[in-house]
């Protein structure tokens, strides 16, 4: 979040700071992961969680997708909730028991899971142990293809430039942005432009949107004007909650531009399969 959201919201609750040493990934990719679909994918953007799994299975890898799966507890977390979110917490834990990676088509949710689980399971050590192995094996879902799976795309779209818009959890505690700048360069036709308000918070920010609905509505003004400005012809996202109020303000806005999922857009540029 900004500093402007914390300065609003006192007792908001700080993103982790960046990990003390680079990430370790695996020197070969698993042959079978879960995939964690997050709540908003599962009821607003499906097709982008379907469209993660076939980015996935063209990578000859298997995905688990646990039926019982739901919300990963952040907003209950960062509400001050901290109880009522160990409890879908712990609900989660028991379906992604297996020792096989977690893939999550959202840095913000993958950020929960892998930086602020810990922080959730302090005070019960045995449950700490699952969790920290847990954040061991928790990928974001553009993180995952560059780094495990070492993907090679090659672009069979025409001409277009974007503007990616990176969550402010994702860019902070998973880097997020930088995963998904190096997969869009691999597209040729792909020209990603940058905006001025790339590195600020749409103002989503979950419940502090609907509590600090003004300042939310200026942060998300200035982000779609920014959007606007840069000339791109698409927003792209991995964050689904920021897909939502972007598209929602432009909407509103009468304007053409829309944003959609990075999982959506790299499944479609790259002709489905290979």
């Amino acid at each position: 979040m900004s500093e402007l959201f914390y300065n609003a919201v006192p007792n908001a609750t700080r993103v982790a700071p960046p990990l003390a040493e680079p990430r370790q990934y695996p020197s070969a990719k698993p042959s079978r992961v879960y995939l964690f679909g997050t709540c908003v994918v599962d009821l607003f953007y499906p097709e982008a969680g379907m469209d993660a799994i076939h980015l996935l299975e063209r990578e000859g890898i298997r995905v688990e997708y646990p039926q019982g799966q739901s919300c990963c507890g952040q907003p209950a977390y960062t509400s001050g909730y901290t109880e009522q979110a160990r409890t879908v917490a712990r609900s989660q834990l028991a379906l992604f028991a297996g020792d096989y990676p977690v893939v999550v088509p959202s840095g913000s949710c993958a950020g929960m899971l892998r930086e602020h689980y810990a922080d959730l399971f302090k005070d019960e050590p045995e449950t700490l142990q699952q969790v920290q192995a847990l954040a061991a094996r928790t990928y974001e879902l553009a993180e995952f293809l560059l780094h495990v799976c070492k993907v090679q795309l090659k672009d069979s779209g025409a001409p277009v430039k974007v503007a990616l818009h990176t969550s402010c959890s994702a860019r902070r505690e998973m880097n997020t942005h930088l995963h998904g700048r190096e997969l869009l360069s691999q597209l040729s036709n792909v020209e990603r432009v940058e905006h001025s308000h790339e590195s600020e918070c749409c103002g989503f920010g979950g419940t502090f949107s609907v509590r600090m609905p003004d300042i939310s509505g200026a942060m998300v003004a200035d982000k779609t004007r920014a959007l606007k400005e840069s000339g791109a012809h698409q927003v792209l996202s991995a964050d689904c909650g920021c897909l939502m109020n972007i598209n929602g303000a432009l909407e509103k806005q009468q304007e053409a531009l829309r944003g959609q999922h990075l999982a959506s857009f790299l499944w479609q540029r790259t002709g489905g399969a290979q």
